[in-house]
């Protein structure tokens, strides 16, 4: 009942070739930064995209510069080169307007080397006599090499077309699943992703500095605690330099993606010294997205200090994260183990829920009794309104539960009703800390015709 991790296609390339640009392109609205100058996409950004009838995460990264090589900007690098370690499929984006420069000479050689699917695209053909440049990009030897102009969309989305038609439809590509709960441990850098690891594993795995970035690569520690196997993911955090542009959504690295397609639960970490911030909601919000059970955890809950203050830090984060209100919060301290012995109760607990199976009777019987609670609004169907009528559900997978609804009219269901629905499923089966999704899909009213 449950697909494997989605493919991910990485669009790489060098700085300023209009990567975020032809990323929007596919995700639909503006989701990453575009500026018109080098470095402005600091952390890769993923968005899920339909593909005819795959579904695929496309992953933005930084431009790809060879002369970074300390502080931030080789930082930033090490993801951006992640990105074309972990990825699926490679959308190397070039610049037609620039033409072929040596840096893209470098970069070719490393991807010939790649067993990885390879599409070229030679950005900016925006009229047709930029359409000739794109000849010399063909002697880089890439069978998929075509022309685009991400800014207009012309050829771009027959690239992605081209490069998905290679990759395996959801499902086919399950990685085989260890023994055991799988768990991705998220959150800003310099929260205690690491320290919690360490005190969670009983020993000193990873490691772990005051300095953000310490750790560059999800690593996986396995372990046992009554009984039970979990394998606990350390991911990697990337501090943005200066003020945030509040137009700029830029989120987890890919690793953390990763972790998040194959986990079974999410640990959401929070300084409770510092308090609730934007960021904080970002990676939540990448949490339940990816359709991940999570489990918040206050960590350095013992430099909290007097009953008003850890009040106002429990209400910041019901605050911020109201959007994934049913999820648990668990104040801990990786420092001190306080909090520690609950947590892989309730990580279990967890695991559980998002893999609890609801008979189609139930499901039905749930149905009439939402409907009959709180009607839809009608449908609108040319100048005259219907009534909009739900027949039936059935669940059609776990992790999370999915469950597919048939009525009438599925446009015409209101976001407003979907989220009664998708609230009523929850409290009623008790899946509390792990997205549901509802699927609407059309079935025609059945009409009974007289004899003539």
């Amino acid at each position: 009942m449950s697909s494997g991790p989605l493919p991910i296609v990485a669009i790489v390339g060098r700085p300023n070739v209009g990567k975020s640009t032809l990323f929007n392109r596919f995700a639909g609205r503006r989701r990453a930064l575009v500026e018109d100058r080098p470095g402005a996409t600091r952390d890769r950004i993923a968005e899920e995209v339909e593909v005819g009838d795959r579904r695929l995460l496309v992953v933005d990264t930084a431009g790809l510069d060879p002369e970074a090589e300390a502080g931030l900007p080789a930082a930033v690098q090490a993801q951006a080169w992640s990105a074309i370690r972990d990825a699926d499929a490679i959308l190397w984006v070039t610049d037609a307007q620039s033409g072929l420069l040596p840096d893209d000479l470098e970069l070719a050689q490393t991807l010939r080397r790649t067993a990885k699917p390879v599409t070229l695209v030679v950005n900016k053909v925006d009229v047709p006599a930029h359409a000739a440049r794109v000849g010399e990009f063909h002697g880089l030897g890439f069978e998929r090499t075509r022309g685009v102009s991400a800014e207009h969309g012309s050829g771009a989305w027959d690239a992605l077309e081209e490069l998905a038609a290679l990759l395996p439809a959801v499902g086919e590509a399950a990685e085989p699943r260890e023994p055991g709960i799988r768990v991705a441990v998220v959150g800003r850098p310099n929260v205690g992703k690491s320290s919690l690891v360490n005190r969670l594993a009983g020993a000193q795995h990873v490691v772990v500095s005051d300095e953000p970035g310490t750790t560059r690569d999800a690593i996986d520690v396995v372990l046992e605690r009554d009984g039970e196997r979990y394998t606990l993911v350390d991911t990697a955090g990337l501090r943005r330099a200066g003020r945030r542009d509040a137009n700029a959504e830029r989120v987890s690295a890919l690793m953390t993606v990763r972790a998040l397609e194959r986990a079974d639960v999410a640990l959401l970490l929070i300084d409770a010294e510092e308090g609730f911030t934007d960021q904080d909601a970002r990676v939540g919000r990448l949490t339940r997205d990816r359709g991940v059970a999570t489990l918040v955890l206050a960590n350095k809950w013992d430099r909290v200090r007097g009953g008003e203050r850890a009040g106002a830090v429990r209400e910041g984060i019901a605050h911020g994260l109201r959007f994934m209100a049913d999820a648990p919060v668990l104040a801990v301290s990786a420092k001190t183990g306080a909090g520690i012995d609950a947590l892989f109760e309730r990580v279990k607990g967890l695991s559980e829920v998002s893999q609890r199976q609801i008979s189609t009777a139930d499901l039905n019987r749930w149905l009439q009794d939402a409907v009959r609670r709180h009607e839809p609004a009608m449908a609108q169907r040319g100048p005259r309104k219907r009534p909009l009528k739900f027949f039936y559900a059935t669940q059609t997978g776990v992790r999370p539960p999915t469950f597919a609804l048939f009525c009438t009219e599925p446009t015409a269901v209101q976001p407003a009703y979907r989220r009664f629905l998708e609230n009523r499923l929850r409290e009623s089966f008790d899946f509390a800390g792990t997205p549901v999704r509802i699927r609407l899909r059309a079935r025609a009213e059945k009409r009974s015709r007289g004899r003539r």
